[in-house]
């Protein structure tokens, strides 16, 4: 009977662990390049009018930057060679036929993190019009699977021995390998060396009612972009310093950093009395709390090289802020 007695939970342990393996799906951990996508379609379908949508919606062109590049790089797969390790890319676009027409936004279908994106369709032209009509929640739901992935990356080397905290009542996670190039009464510049030139970011703050939302709200941004580059970021003649390049009409956006109210602005800039320029993005943003309003920018200097991964890294640092 004490036998009995002592089997009877270790069996019990074993049917309770069985039963939580059933339950729980096991996925490998994902894998792939920052900002490129498996599209899983037909080579048919890849080479039709399904393709051309995929392609404008998922290679749309990234505003702000001098040179046209896609949002998104993409690897066309066919769905008759989609298993294995070909499932583990942490973005996937599917594309299934015959099929009621539906569009789902799921996460860890083959592997963990990941963004699936599976479109399904009775026709090509049902298929077209799921793709166009959604483009929006689509680029969204790749861009932010991205962002907390290059956070997560980013978080693995952190930059620590800074007084940001202390001085602007804020964290914002970048990585050791920049440095602070400037610190001036709650003003930072914060730089990284890459191998064409340099990924910068500014940080400062302003009075609450220094920008009014208005029909010259850009033109406000321009001022003010301009004066603080001529007090703060010097270029490589006497005199020369970084200005908002008015050639280039700055796309704007509101939007929303650390749960509260931005202004995104991306452009050109360009130094006053030499030839240098570059994309940046600003983000003005409304921080009632405090009564302020606190200003961090991204800028990249990389001649002859595309910029968008240089400034995808700007992005997600900037939007990692946590503002006290």
């Amino acid at each position: 009977m004490r036998k009995l007695l002592l089997v009877l939970p270790l069996i019990m342990l074993m049917a309770c662990n069985n039963g939580k393996s059933k339950n729980q799906k096991i996925l490998p951990e994902s894998s792939g390049k920052i900002n490129n996508i498996s599209v899983v379609v037909d080579n048919d379908q890849w080479d039709g009018p399904v393709g051309e949508a995929i392609r404008n919606t998922l290679a749309t062109y990234v505003h702000g930057l001098p040179q046209d590049e896609p949002m998104f790089s993409m690897n066309q797969i066919p769905p008759s060679v989609f298993s294995g390790f070909a499932t583990q890319n942490r973005t996937v676009f599917k594309v299934e036929k015959n099929q009621t027409p539906e569009i789902k936004i799921l996460n860890d279908v083959f592997a963990r993190p990941q963004k699936v994106v599976l479109i399904t369709g009775n026709s090509d032209a049902d298929i077209v019009k799921l793709i166009s009509d959604n483009s929006d929640s689509i680029l969204n739901a790749f861009k932010e699977e991205e962002i907390k992935e290059k956070q997560r990356r980013i978080k693995l080397s952190l930059h620590k021995n800074n007084t940001i905290k202390e001085n602007l009542g804020l964290t914002i996670n970048f990585p050791s390998a920049y440095r602070i190039a400037k610190e001036s009464d709650k003003f930072y510049w914060i730089r990284k060396d890459i191998s064409t030139g340099t990924t910068d970011l500014m940080l400062y703050e302003l009075p609450f009612d220094y920008i009014k939302e208005n029909d010259s709200l850009v033109n406000q941004v321009i001022k003010m972009r301009d004066s603080i580059g001529k007090v703060h970021i010097p270029g490589p003649l006497d005199g020369s310093f970084m200005v908002t390049d008015n050639s280039y009409s700055p796309f704007l956006l509101k939007t929303t950093i650390n749960n509260k109210p931005a202004i995104e602005t991306k452009g050109i800039w360009d130094v006053k009395g030499a030839f240098m320029s570059g994309p940046f993005v600003n983000y003005i943003i409304k921080d009632e709390k405090n009564n302020r309003l606190l200003v961090v920018e991204g800028f990249a200097f990389a001649p002859s090289v595309q910029k968008r991964d240089y400034m995808f890294e700007l992005e997600a640092i900037i939007k990692s802020i946590k503002i006290d």
